[in-house]
């Protein structure tokens, strides 16, 4: 059993039988003699998605959950989801709903990933912070446009759509930040 002090970022709990991802923690001192030190958190269920608050009264015992980071490798999209499969004991899983749609646009047939398992269940993936992708479809470059940074949207290979400067052109490849969204640079 972990206590309070062990609450840090990014730390999996289990709360009302969920696991929990933390996403912060603020530690208030009391003010009086005698006072518990509040432990703050703010964490995502990542059975629901839902961000939600707790308070921890410090010396506070917390469960950790039954969750387990693993290699995973994307192998193609099926129907309204896609298809996992853990490196580790070679299982495929199917994933659709919320946890795939954040994610479907940076995902490239065989790129490894992270999957978060939860008692046999993958209930998160992580993928690479930063991905090179190929622009597919942009407008035409325009010349002499240069007194201010212009922008403009780009298909990528994988079917998202960002904003990328002005100068770049169909077939090249980007680096994008895959927490955003955006643009980082050529590739």
């Amino acid at each position: 059993m972990a206590t309070t002090a062990d609450l840090k970022r990014g730390l999996v709990i289990q709360i009302d039988h969920a696991p929990c991802l933390v996403l912060d923690v603020s530690i208030q001192s009391p003010s009086a003699r005698g006072g518990n030190t509040l432990f703050k958190t703010k964490f995502r269920n990542l059975l629901t998605g839902q961000v939600l608050e707790k308070a921890f009264k410090g010396g506070d015992r917390i469960e950790p959950a039954d969750f387990e980071k693993r290699k995973g490798q994307f192998l193609y999209l099926s129907g309204e989801g896609g298809v996992f499969m853990d490196l580790l004991n070679y299982e495929q899983y199917e994933i659709s709903g919320e946890t795939f749609e954040e994610i479907r646009g940076y995902l490239l047939e065989g790129m490894e990933l992270q999957l978060g398992v939860f008692q046999g269940n993958v209930v998160s993936i992580d993928v690479p912070l930063t991905l090179e992708l190929k622009v597919v479809e942009t407008a035409p470059v325009i010349k002499h446009a240069t007194a201010t940074a212009q922008t403009k949207e780009a298909l990528l290979e994988t079917g998202l759509k960002l904003q990328v400067p002005s100068y770049l052109e169909a077939g090249e490849k980007v680096k994008v930040d895959t927490r955003d969204g955006r643009f980082i640079s050529r590739a």
